[in-house]
């Protein structure tokens, strides 16, 4: 079935935003919409199933009036402890409709910051995904599994029989301006903070895409989704889904996506930048096996793929016998490794950390486009974002439709817009220091704007090194051009106060076995301190034994390093590099 055209689409979608923007109204338009794509896929003994909407909604119904049946009220807080599933996103809706505020917790989170985030929020229950789970909580009046779920359908059957209309009315008295949710900050530093998000933020922040020039995505689009949805990232997706009208198929563990992708071939893959490192290195890799004609053919196709990049990136026409070539190259190369993605990818994403230029020009150079965005929990997610038509590698775009950009005179970046959420729960000292009285979002990043208005992100303010000479170094940049070597997977760049700037650095496992990896990492070094001034290059590196992970808590569930952290575990070996 064909897609509305995006004029008739924006009428009707101006036309129910007449009424309050909540959530709990955005998920019964998106039921009233009777889409005839599926809602969901979500995996049961290896096999993809379809949920349709009707079978959604009718879930969320029962949930919603299972909730009412429980006593929770509006404007309490519900936690949410679970992975990327077809029950949390259910869940959540339910609670939408309802009034409570979610309250996402990481899965991979500790017992003691599990317990951390239910006492801070108040969490009057909690929904968790099975034992492992229910074992961290403690001192919640209502914890439901996903096993008991259907109980409480039933349940909810059963109250929707005797009060036929207690559950419209409760999602009639939501205002826009309640509270939806809290997103808790991943705490790179410190105890995580709760955002305040009202339905109208999350909202607005799904009616961007109505507003661009061009639609991500469509309806009957498939999106496969691993990114936790505790992340504001996660959770906007989750939503738009609805909003827009596209199916996700759910996929608890990331580790999978190389697995599922070609069985589920999405249209949209939103990703972390670290994926599509590892997807880099193992193409690389592969390419480099290659001898005689075969590789031949790879290094022609890469030649030809640069050009065709390097014309479009410049937005000028691609002469027709190039275009032929890179028809030709499609075929017999750059589809192969496509197929490795489903095939018929269209948009894949990246966010949450820098992606590498370099690694955006070869997946540009294989025809496959990775458009990068910026954003944050405070502005309820996304505040730039590349485009199809109109992108820029090494930058995070230009803003979205309705959201104001700032460039301060120390260089950090400031955002304004309808999504800027409503302060951090129970701490308003927190909330004076990162929005201020004009309504500004402190975001704590540097950056600039290019020539042509895409936004370049250079460092976090904190972050930034000042060494014993009093240069400015942004770490980020380096630690970013590291990484786009095959052999580095992890980099941390230290020299504050220091007379040099020097490297910690972990290296892909798989290619440590019976290679010089030290003189590979120098290589790898030399390349990125070539065309640098001399107090920015890095004149000592060390590489470690292991790369920085989850359970020693030195990266965040979207794989975003803590500085502070690997820098404590790895006190010895900085120390040593200024021995």
């Amino acid at each position: 079935m064909d897609s509305p055209s995006p004029k008739v689409f924006l009428q009707v979608r101006l036309a129910e935003v007449a009424r309050a923007r909540t959530i709990a109204n955005l998920w019964r338009d998106a039921v009233a919409a009777a889409h005839p794509y599926p809602a969901y896929l979500h995996e049961v003994d290896g096999e993809w199933l379809e949920v349709t909407w009707a079978e959604a909604a009718r879930a969320v119904d029962e949930l919603a009036n299972g909730l009412l049946a429980l006593g929770v009220r509006k404007g309490e807080s519900f936690a949410l402890l679970a992975r990327t599933s077809l029950e949390w996103s259910l869940f959540d809706f339910a609670l939408a409709l309802v009034g409570a505020v979610g309250a996402p917790i990481y899965a991979n989170s500790s017992p003691r910051d599990v317990q951390y985030v239910l006492e801070h929020s108040e969490a009057v229950g909690v929904l968790v995904e099975d034992d492992e789970q229910r074992a961290k909580v403690t001192g919640v009046a209502q914890v439901i599994g996903f096993d008991e779920l259907d109980a409480l359908r039933e349940r909810g059957r059963a109250y929707a029989a005797e009060h036929q209309s207690a559950l419209q009315e409760r999602a009639d008295s939501i205002d826009e301006d309640d509270l939806f949710t809290f997103i808790y900050t991943s705490g790179t530093t410190g105890p995580p903070k709760a955002c305040m998000i009202r339905h109208r933020n999350y909202y607005a922040m799904v009616q961007k895409g109505d507003e661009m020039d061009e639609r991500l995505t469509e309806p009957g689009d498939v999106m496969l989704l691993y990114l936790p949805l505790a992340h504001n990232y996660g959770r906007l997706l989750h939503l738009s889904a609805a909003y827009i009208g596209f199916t996700i198929a759910f996929l608890p563990d990331p580790l999978r996506a190389a697995t599922e992708l070609p069985r589920v071939r999405p249209h949209i893959f939103p990703s972390v930048p670290r994926v599509y490192e590892k997807i880099h290195t193992a193409v690389v890799a592969k390419f480099e096996e290659e001898t005689g004609a075969r590789r031949t053919l790879i290094d022609w196709a890469l030649r030809v793929g640069y050009r065709v990049s390097k014309l479009r990136q410049a937005k000028q026409p691609v002469p027709r016998a190039l275009l032929a070539q890179h028809k030709l190259a499609d075929k017999l190369v750059y589809k192969k490794v496509k197929a490795r993605l489903g095939g018929r990818l269209r948009v894949a994403n990246a966010g949450g950390a820098p992606l590498s230029r370099d690694i955006a020009e070869f997946f540009h150079a294989i025809d496959i486009l990775i458009l990068e965005g910026y954003g944050l929990s405070e502005v309820t997610t996304a505040a730039t974002v590349n485009r199809t038509n109109d992108f820029r590698f090494g930058t995070v775009g230009k803003p979205l439709p309705g959201v104001e950009v700032r460039i301060a005179e120390d260089g950090e970046i400031l955002l304004r817009s309808n999504t800027v959420f409503a302060g951090y729960y129970r701490d308003q000292s927190a909330t004076d220091e990162v929005l201020d009285g004009a309504g500004f979002v402190h975001t704590g990043d540097v950056g600039h704007f290019d020539d042509d208005g895409f936004l370049v992100i250079t460092d976090r303010k904190k972050d930034i090194i000042v060494t014993a000479g009093g240069k400015n170094v942004a770490p980020q940049n380096l630690e970013n051009e590291l990484k786009s070597h095959r052999v580095v997977s992890q980099a941390i760049v230290v020299g504050d106060r220091k007379p040099y700037i020097a490297a910690l650095i972990t290296i892909d496992p798989e290619l440590a076995n019976g290679n010089d990896v030290h003189a590979q990492v120098q290589a790898a070094v030399d390349a990125v301190n070539a065309d640098r001034s001399r107090f920015e290059q890095i004149k000592r590196f060390t590489v470690l034994p292991r790369e920085f992970t989850l359970e020693q808590d030195e990266i965040t569930p979207t794989l975003k390093l803590k500085r502070k952290v690997v820098l404590d575990h790895f006190a010895a070996e900085a120390a040593a590099l200024y021995d």
